[in-house]
């Protein structure tokens, strides 16, 4: 029903009603009887209509405040959850920022390692090889030692040989 409409014949029925009353008893003695009964009638309708008019007015008012009141939290709710929306955008492309940044880190650390470890591995075989020389070295020493010692007993052996018999403190003769 529309904001002026009420009852079985729309906003009317008050109109309806005076007609019938006009019909049944407007002062010629049928119906209700003299005219001073039909006005009290007619008033007590209009006073009737008049009150329910305004009832009507305050329920609408209130349904329209109600409705209103809706909206605004409607509208409330959200922006709220547009705010929530927008912090939660920004989380998530703080942890994908802080993700990125720890897997850059984590790639240099694993680099640094890789270069360690080849270092050490180059270190290692550096020294290994360092401690082979140095043995080679006094092993060649050694062996140059011995030949000199075998070359120069041999040596001594030929002299000996070759001058005869040698006596150091020979008595004199």
């Amino acid at each position: 029903m529309g904001s002026n409409e009420s009852g079985v014949f729309g906003g009317s029925w008050l109109f309806a009603f005076l007609i019938i009353a006009l019909l049944f008893g407007g002062g010629n003695g049928f119906g209700w009887g003299g005219g001073g009964n039909v006005d009290a009638a007619v008033n007590a309708a209009i006073n009737n209509q008049t009150t329910q008019n305004g009832i009507r007015d305050v329920l609408l008012s209130s349904a329209n405040n109600n409705y209103e009141t809706a909206r605004l939290i409607s509208d409330q709710n959200m922006a709220m959850m547009s705010q929530n929306n927008a912090n939660l955008i920004n989380a998530i492309q703080g942890f994908n920022a802080v993700t990125q940044s720890i897997t850059a880190q984590g790639s240099q650390i694993q680099d640094a390692i890789s270069r360690l470890g080849y270092q050490l591995d180059s270190c290692c075989c550096s020294i290994k090889t360092q401690l082979l020389q140095d043995k080679y070295d006094d092993a060649l020493r050694e062996l140059v030692k011995a030949q000199t010692d075998a070359s120069n007993s041999a040596q001594s052996q030929y002299l000996l040989g070759v001058m005869g018999k040698w006596v150091a403190n020979a008595p004199a003769a």
